[in-house]
């Protein structure tokens, strides 16, 4: 689900913070990419031109392989380095928002009987992209196919989005790769999106700068992760009544999450008083009675994810034979263009590259000028998150920065 409507906040008040770029300008790139969304993606998106999902003649699903294989193929050409990430266990926390998915599924399932009989196609179609589930098998299938690639990948102790955001932090990528707007939430410096997308669709890849977003909404790191939870994450229902830019007054007038619901809390208390007087009717914003919005902010803040220097990311030859065997023999895939999907692996994968320009100057840090709502100087610490170790050896676009002597 990612945070509801964090991207047109930063679009409003942190417009520096967003970038587009065709993908060929992030050569030299190397990216950790969240592996489940992006499975979820392609069982939507990679389909016949009936609606169905792509199968074998023995009725196997082959969307999700075929969306990784290509896909993958074209972020190769264009000279980045992908690293998949897969989810570990949810965090308990998550159970509730699971379920929810889980009825809307069903729903959407007899939704999608009743439109066979009386609807059009568009309805058929419409109601069976809600049905989509990521099983195991998918998973299991989508990691074997990446090793034959010569894909480094990555299964995370719990949420993809959380490890993507430490890899990147810890200098083993420079960005994640995800379209959950909770990867910033979980501290990834730079956020690309769009970035598995068709190339069809002509879409540019963004690019979000933490940095640059907190200056921009003049906060530090956790007043954003409260702002966050506020919106709505995956972890708790956004409360009724509070939209984003009432969130973000919220946050800003009462510094952090803790007085912001202290003072809802207070309102909707003097509200049902006046509502039980019989003066006035219940209503406006309503804070559900479990709220558990601290344990929130320790997933966001203290994420089960596997350090970052304890990971290698190594990429290899494909294994052309494995491939065959698995896309062409038991999945029914054109075994030539397997083939030649195989050599751009082989040949964008290990050429040497040139290195990026921007790799040859250093960042100069500039301390943040956000302030809290108390009139007092945002701790400079908070405001920036983690920095970010330079092991991957590029440095990312900067303002104010000087060559190396």
């Amino acid at each position: 689900m990612g945070i509801k409507g964090l991207t047109g906040l930063l679009s409003e008040h942190a417009p520096q913070s967003i970038s587009s770029h065709e993908i060929k300008t992030l050569f030299g790139r190397k990216v950790a990419i969240d592996a489940s969304m992006s499975i979820y993606q392609f069982l939507i998106a990679v389909r016949q031109k009936d609606g169905e999902m792509l199968q074998n003649d023995a009725g196997e699903t082959t969307s999700h392989l075929m969306g990784f294989f290509y896909r993958t193929i074209r972020i190769v050409e264009n000279g980045i380095k992908p690293a998949y990430v897969f989810d570990g266990k949810p965090p308990e926390l998550k159970a509730g928002v699971l379920a929810k998915r889980f009825e809307k599924r069903e729903e959407a399932k007899e939704d999608g009987e009743e439109a066979k009989e009386t609807g059009t196609t568009e309805d058929v179609d419409r109601f069976s992209r809600r049905t989509v589930k990521v099983t195991r098998e998918h998973n299991e299938e989508c990691r074997k196919l990446l090793g034959l690639m010569g894909i480094p990948v990555v299964i995370a102790p719990s949420e993809a989005e959380a490890q993507c955001a430490e890899l990147a932090r810890g200098g083993k990528v420079y960005a994640a790769g995800s379209e959950d707007m909770d990867t910033l939430t979980f501290n990834a410096p730079t956020l690309y999106r769009h970035l598995t997308f068709s190339e069809a669709k002509k879409q540019p890849i963004s690019e979000i700068n933490l940095e640059k977003a907190l200056q921009g909404l003049d906060m530090n790191m956790s007043q954003f992760i409260d702002l966050c939870i506020l919106l709505g994450c995956d972890y708790l229902e956004p409360i009724r009544g509070v939209g984003p830019k009432s969130a973000l007054k919220l946050i800003r007038e009462h510094g952090g999450l803790a007085g912001v619901v202290e003072h809802l809390r207070e309102k909707q208390a003097v509200k049902d008083e006046a509502a039980e007087d019989g003066k006035k009717k219940k209503g406006g914003v309503q804070i559900p009675d479990e709220w558990p919005w601290e344990e929130a902010k320790r997933v966001f803040e203290k994420p089960d994810v596997t350090p970052a220097d304890e990971i290698e990311l190594e990429w290899k030859h494909p294994d052309v034979d494995g491939l065959v065997e698995f896309l062409v023999r038991q999945k029914g895939f054109n075994e030539e263009r397997v083939r030649k999907g195989a050599e751009k692996l082989s040949k964008f994968l290990n050429a040497k590259q040139q290195g990026r320009l921007d790799g040859f100057f250093t960042v100069q840090p500039k301390a943040p000028s956000a302030k809290n709502v108390k009139g007092k100087k945002a701790d400079a610490k908070g405001a920036t998150g983690s920095k970010r170790k330079n092991k991957e050896g590029d440095a990312g676009p900067s303002k104010k920065a000087k060559a190396k002597k």
